[in-house]
């Protein structure tokens, strides 16, 4: 079996890995990659994955059998329509399915079509119409670009004048979504679908702020935990019968059911669970704590998700937990300097820990250096939570180039409950 995953990020990195290790693969390629997915198979560096001509171009020169789709953005770009249209074996949703993370908007209309359980949100196109809007508002908000955003179009404020602010630069280029503020935790669940059937795969939640304490500006994600503890066996049987069930039975409803992974982006509060969003693919960095719990050969799985086999596929988890922690770039998320030199990373011993590349490049000499804000995470593996903790935290200070940072507090509020 060829494959080719499309994207350049530490999810894409961890997908890489995945495959690498499958007794199917006799050709691995990532486009375009980046320095860490160098190791594993060819990068394809020239292949812009948002391309759809260019992404069927490099499925025909390399002579691959199956496409993963990593990112939203080529996603909501249709490369998943036209590899479908040529016949191509693609994980992924379609432009029309993608909608559901694409158009905050959209997504929120499909929730409350089918009776799901989310926090009510008013739509805003016109600043007129949001400022009158703000003047009224009397609690704490949730302002959302209804668009892609990278993880960072999301603001919660009381503060009026600040969410104005925050609304005004949205409205010159999009739609946003002002939503009521909830009070609990969060949870990431995301499930493998064949397009007619769908697994469930184990629990996990990131840590989106830039600051400790889940303080500060929003980002793509600081770190991660896999699974997550604490949550009770009647809660996720709520989640199931309230949000899941009624998400597939609507996308098949509506012909936006595909084969790929879904994600459902939850608030668990006193009073019960609610929906927040869903995206279409794996997160960044859930991804690279939530793959490392999968045992079965991931070749064996996706073949069985294109087939429309899952139902009869017996997915293996292993024993472990999973922390993950993200080394950031001086200045992320704001500003920040591309190209820093990398001193050499620390020996991974392959069951207790994991470094994946989540933005390199690699110069002329094939030195690995800095590409993006969020460039490392380091996952520790362990039989607890607090073993993986510690093997995460001893390894992330020895990421070193200029200026590297990192939250030293992931995962810490489930200790402590």
């Amino acid at each position: 079996m060829k494959v080719l995953v499309l994207g350049s990020g530490g999810r894409e990195h961890a997908l890489a890995w995945k495959y690498a290790k499958s007794k199917r693969i006799a050709g691995l390629y990532i486009a375009p990659g980046n320095g860490g997915t160098a190791g594993l198979g060819t990068n394809l560096p020239d292949v812009d994955p948002a391309n759809p001509e260019a992404v069927l171009a490099a499925f025909r020169n390399y002579r691959v059998d199956q496409v993963f789709v990593g990112p939203e953005g080529p996603l909501a770009m249709g490369v998943v329509n036209l590899l479908k249209e040529q016949g191509v074996p693609v994980l992924g949703p379609p432009r029309e399915a993608a909608l559901l993370e694409s158009s905050k908007a959209f997504s929120k209309k499909f929730m409350l079509r089918h009776g799901i359980p989310t926090p009510a949100a008013r739509e805003f196109t016109e600043l007129r119409a949001f400022e009158e809007y703000l003047e009224n508002a009397p609690h704490r908000l949730v302002i959302k670009k209804s668009g892609l955003a990278a993880g960072k179009g999301v603001l919660e404020s009381q503060d009026k004048g600040e969410l104005l602010d925050f609304g005004r630069e949205i409205l010159k280029s999009d739609a946003l979504l002002a939503e009521e503020y909830l009070t609990g935790y969060e949870i990431s669940l995301f499930a493998l679908t064949d397009g007619r059937d769908w697994a469930l795969l184990p629990l996990c939640a990131d840590f989106k702020k830039a600051g400790e304490g889940d303080e500060g500006l929003n980002t793509g994600g600081m770190g991660a935990i896999c699974p997550v503890p604490l949550v009770a066996p009647g809660v996720m049987e709520t989640i199931v019968q309230r949000i899941v069930e009624p998400t597939f039975k609507g996308m098949e409803k509506e012909g936006l059911s595909y084969q790929g992974v879904l994600y459902f982006g939850l608030m668990i509060c006193p009073e019960g669970p609610y929906l927040l969003e869903y995206n279409t693919r794996f997160g960044d960095p859930e991804c690279q704590v939530l793959l490392p719990q999968i045992e079965s050969d991931f070749g064996d799985l996706t073949e069985a998700i294109l087939n429309r086999n899952l139902a009869s596929f017996p997915i293996e988890y292993s024993h472990y937990s999973a922390l993950g922690v993200v080394i950031a770039a001086p200045g992320y998320p704001g500003e920040y300097e591309k190209g820093l030199p990398l001193e050499p990373l620390p020996v991974c011993p392959e069951e207790k820990l994991l470094i994946f590349h989540s933005s390199t490049t690699l110069d002329s000499q094939g030195r690995i250096l800095t590409g993006g804000g969020r460039c490392f995470t380091v996952v520790g593996l362990g039989q607890n939570i607090f073993k993986a903790s510690s093997l995460a935290y001893e390894a992330a200070p020895k990421v070193r180039f200029p200026g590297a940072w990192f939250r030293k507090d992931i995962g810490k509020k489930f200790f402590m409950e």
